[in-house]
């Protein structure tokens, strides 16, 4: 009997042939041509998904105030709701392909908490310009549009924007308290999952930030949570769910392990995305910037390995 083809069918066949098409390509071209393939992955590693881009010009604002902050030779998006001058700041830093206005869900209760609440878009997302970005853009995005804000209440990061909060607190950013959702703790072990995911040769997975290293003389190790995250003398909640596909639990305990001021709440059934905006998650982390006790503290050993406690 025929089957009828429908629109969400045709697609996902659409997107499986087509990741299919990618691995076959980069398999092949990681014997063949090494160094070129080397290349386009750590070039597609950059280059977030445009659907987000085209959701962030639909998404409905909430009645934010809009304006773009000059950040190098790009712009970055603003969202603001209150008034950072007279209340107390909380700054939402958004998640690799993903965009400031996500975040909606969060501007009510903090608004009601006595918030003035700032989202942006980072560098390559959303409404901002610019065609690639990584790590150290996202802590530096988060840094531009702090420094225009001044000392924050909080500042909340969401997966790489979790890691970009982290990196930029252990650099100075000035906030009195820190939450972290579904942090992202490694960022070559992330890239190590995403050579997997294109079919990238393992030899030339580990190889991937080369180029990167090469341009800023930097080692992307010193990216990890367990060096950037001792540096920090800020109360921090990590908030994880246990099932996280994407990003797994243990990052999170690992920074919550090595940050000497912060607690961990692990949750079951949200995933890495609907734990971003839960409505328990929301309450718990506002009740975390108001001062009260929320998750356990993780003991820290240098004599135990990464993900386990």
């Amino acid at each position: 009997m025929a089957t009828t083809a429908t629109p969400s069918n045709s697609t996902i066949v659409r997107k499986n042939a087509g990741l299919a098409l990618l691995r076959w390509r980069f398999r092949l071209g990681s014997w063949l041509a090494p160094a070129g393939t080397l290349h386009r992955a750590f070039d597609l590693f950059g280059t977030p998904m445009s659907a987000s881009r085209d959701r962030a010009r639909h998404a409905d604002a909430d009645g934010a105030r809009i304006h773009r902050l000059p950040f190098g030779r790009e712009q970055l998006a603003v969202y603001t709701w209150g008034d950072p001058g007279t209340q107390p700041c909380v700054l939402l830093a958004h998640g690799w392909s993903s965009f400031g206005l996500r975040f909606l869900p969060w501007v009510a209760p903090l608004r009601r908490a006595g918030y003035a609440v700032v989202a942006f878009d980072q560098p390559a997302h959303g409404r901002s310009s610019g065609r690639r970005a990584n790590l150290p853009m996202f802590a530096d995005g988060v840094q531009c549009v702090a420094a225009h804000l001044g000392p924050l209440a909080g500042v909340v990061g969401h997966s790489l924007g979790g890691a970009a909060v982290a990196v930029a607190l252990s650099r100075g950013l000035q906030a009195e308290r820190a939450v972290l959702l579904a942090p992202a703790a490694d960022p070559v072990d992330a890239a190590r999952r995403f050579a997997g995911v294109i079919g990238l040769a393992q030899h030339l997975g580990r190889r991937i930030f080369d180029d990167y290293e090469a341009m800023t003389a930097q080692s992307v190790a010193d990216f990890q949570a367990h060096v950037t995250a001792p540096r920090i003398a800020r109360p921090a909640l990590v908030v994880h769910d246990l099932e996280d596909r994407d990003v797994p639990w243990a990052e999170g305990e690992r920074y919550a392990r090595y940050w000497t001021q912060a607690t961990l709440l692990s949750t079951t059934g949200l995933g890495h995305h609907r734990i971003a905006n839960d409505a328990g998650v929301v309450a718990d982390s506002i009740a975390f910037l108001q001062g009260q006790a929320v998750g356990q503290r993780v003991v820290s050993t240098g004599a135990l390995p990464f993900g386990l406690c």
